[in-house]
């Protein structure tokens, strides 16, 4: 009879993130020993973690951090939703996240390149990788320097970290109207600053749909510059965060509340996890 308890296949899943199933063959080999248990499982998932690659990572959470006038904000991937709601998982991006404010990482190939405790934090993912079973990886990272940074992170679900993280950038104002113009931003997700921040081919794209769409439409002639044009700038106040309405009052844009509050947006970032 194996030499170990209900227990220790416990705290050998809490310390490892391991499955089930894969904790008790390791302690079957290694005889009840932890350490030994804990190599058997490193070992072999390090052998497994080619085979992950080409797999799904839709899971996950964001983690935020503002030091001053710097903020940064991590995206850490997962297969499921069980491993993305564990303590194994959530110390990982912790540490992800303070690598990343270490290393002043603006993307995440600098951020995977830098080193914790003499491994690199592409290392310690594969390590992770590893003893979880499931593939994790960095898919983005926001570094933000201003005045002020204000970061916010929203949960989709109760049993679940966040799944949305927001940090913006401002100047003047106090920290109400900074902090409500995140949480707009976290729920509809503008793309950009302001209209400038769009490339013109995507702009004269528009305004060749639109126009295509009102001929289509048997709109009259005379009145397709007024109707592409506003069509236009509904693709605006759609895509920019200071043209949108605001979310907490339609009636003015998020470039008024901000005016009104005597602050000045420079830059955001916004995260969902998966998209």
């Amino acid at each position: 009879m194996a030499n170990y308890t209900a227990a220790d296949i416990k705290a050998l899943r809490e310390k490892t993130g391991a499955g089930m199933l894969d904790v008790k063959k390791a302690l079957d080999e290694a005889d009840g020993d932890q350490a030994k248990a804990t190599e058997i499982l490193r070992v072999k998932g390090l052998k497994g973690v080619t085979k992950r690659e080409g797999r799904s990572t839709s899971n996950g959470l964001v983690r935020a951090k503002v030091d001053g006038g710097v903020g940064t904000l991590v995206e850490v991937l997962c297969e499921t939703d069980f491993v993305a709601k564990g303590d194994k998982f959530g110390q990982l991006a912790d540490t992800v996240l303070q690598a990343a404010v270490d290393s002043q990482a603006g993307d995440a190939e600098t951020l995977l390149a830098h080193e914790v405790d003499g491994k690199s934090v592409k290392e310690l993912l594969d390590e992770a990788n590893a003893t979880i079973g499931e593939k994790i990886e960095v898919k983005r990272v926001a570094r933000l320097e201003g005045d002020k940074v204000t970061s916010y992170l929203h949960k989709t679900s109760p049993d679940l970290p966040a799944q949305i993280g927001v940090l913006i950038a401002t100047e003047g104002g106090d920290e109400q109207v900074a902090h409500d113009v995140a949480l707009h931003i976290a729920a509809f997700a503008p793309s950009v600053l302001t209209r400038d921040d769009i490339d013109e081919q995507t702009v004269a794209n528009e305004r060749r749909i639109a126009e295509e769409t009102a001929k289509e439409e048997g709109k009259p002639e005379a009145a397709l510059p007024r109707i592409v044009e506003g069509r236009v700038n509904g693709f605006f106040k759609e895509q920019v965060l200071l043209e949108q309405p605001f979310a907490k009052d339609a009636k003015k844009t998020v470039g008024k509340v901000l005016e009104e509050g005597g602050a000045k947006a420079t830059a955001f970032a916004r995260f969902r996890v998966g998209s």
